[in-house]
């Protein structure tokens, strides 16, 4: 079982390659599954087919949809808002207020990525294609589960144990808890559901994530700071998908049209190879610009065809055991002394011109590079240890953010 998801600058040609390749995934055999997220659906009029939110059959093989988050609110998210409302009420708080405390930020997207995992859990498709919405909107869409997980797992164990004891003073209460209970085991499920969410993201032999792009310097600025931030996230990018490349000029054509079509190539080729010293370990496939817009089934897989050739539209391409994202090394003193110092390498492919922000939160480090943040657990050795510097080194492929640690004598004196 595979998922496959398409993203990129809005306008690149993500929902015809995404189409593109369910139609050939279905034309070899496969069942394959095309969904969009995208809240400005146009999947449907790549397929020249009419898409709700139940997967429909387009050919043989071939199904689609289109995910409507808002419409899944009042499902399984407005039970759990119930009950928080419910947790919230016997608190104290006003029923206005707690109406506002309940709505999560981002809880569309999240109930669009349920969807998914619904389709790919299922056992009906061998794969699953998603037509994700603009970069920004994707980043938000993969982030969201840890971001949310992590909330919860520091939320839960003062929860779990204030929850009784909250029951029980309440003056007058005549609850028995059943209601608090259920409240907690919704949470509990929500906590289980985003870390299978992670997992189903993480795991490289079953997802893939495709970035599209057109070979523009703007576009290109834009995926380096997608890739940027995947990696920080450590979701892999399995390939880039240079869309609209131009053939350069036959010899025989001379003249103003020549000289265009000579000049734009160039310039596509240029932007093509430092892509490539970026993403040294991500292929760039390149698709040949067409006359006519493809639309429906047979011209979307003749498309594939000239992209894919021999290869598997599903599978991942070989790759070497990829980079870990934080390597700690000890660069001065012996054991744990007032002369040891640490480096902490994180990798981040294309960061060397990002702006950089971190903060130290107990035993984890914000790191923020450009427009994404994250919260990493920091190893064990280092949560005694303050950070004392950071730079950037390293350019393209193999930028990397280096901490420097040295231990905080009020912990290691004393220890």
């Amino acid at each position: 079982m595979r998922v496959v998801l398409f993203t990129g600058k809005g306008g690149v040609g993500k929902t015809t390659l995404a189409a593109a390749t369910a139609a050939l995934l279905a034309g070899s055999g496969r069942s394959a599954l095309v969904v969009s997220t995208d809240p400005a659906h146009s999947l449907g009029d790549a397929l020249d087919a009419e898409l709700g939110a139940d997967p429909t059959p387009v050919a043989e093989n071939l199904w689609a949809a289109h995910i409507e988050a808002r419409h899944l609110l009042e499902g399984a998210w407005g039970e759990l808002q119930g009950h928080l409302r419910t947790m919230l009420a016997g608190a104290g708080v006003d029923e206005l207020v707690a109406d506002e405390l309940t709505v999560l930020p981002g809880v569309e997207d999240l109930l669009a990525l349920v969807e998914v995992q619904r389709f790919a859990d299922s056992g009906e498709y061998d794969v699953v294609v998603v037509d994700c919405g603009p970069t920004a909107e994707t980043l938000r869409l993969l982030t969201l589960p840890e971001a949310l997980s992590g909330y919860l797992e520091r939320l839960f164990p003062a929860h779990r144990r204030a929850v009784r004891g909250l029951v029980a003073n309440l003056a007058g209460a005549k609850n028995d808890g059943a209601g608090w209970e259920r409240t907690v085991a919704a949470l509990g499920a929500l906590a289980d559901q985003l870390a299978g969410l992670r997992g189903l993201l993480a795991d490289r032999s079953r997802t893939s994530i495709r970035l599209v792009l057109t070979p523009e310097r703007v576009v290109a600025a834009e995926t380096r700071r997608t890739l940027t931030a995947l990696a920080l996230h450590e979701l892999r990018v399995d390939a880039l998908m240079a869309n609209r490349v131009m053939p350069g000029p036959p010899p025989s054509l001379r003249g103003p049209a020549a000289r265009w079509l000579r000049e734009r190539a160039t310039e596509q080729q240029a932007v093509l190879g430092e892509l490539e010293q970026l993403a040294a370990d991500v292929p760039v496939t390149a698709v040949r610009y067409t006359a006519a817009e493809p639309t429906g089934v047979g011209s979307l897989r003749e498309l594939a065809r000239s992209i894919y050739g021999d290869r598997d539209p599903a599978g991942a391409p070989e790759e070497r055991a990829p980079r870990p994202l934080m390597e700690l090394r000890r660069t001065a003193g012996q054991g744990v002394s007032a002369d040891t110092e640490f480096e902490l390498d994180v990798a981040l492919p294309g960061a060397e011109d990002a702006p950089l922000d971190l903060a130290r939160v107990g035993d984890d480090m914000v790191v923020g590079i450009g427009f994404s943040r994250r919260m990493v657990s920091l190893p064990s050795v280092l949560r005694r240890c303050e950070a004392t510097g950071a730079r950037l080194e390293g350019t393209g492929a193999h930028a990397r953010l280096v901490i420097t640690f040295v231990p905080d004598p009020g912990t290691w004196m004393t220890s």
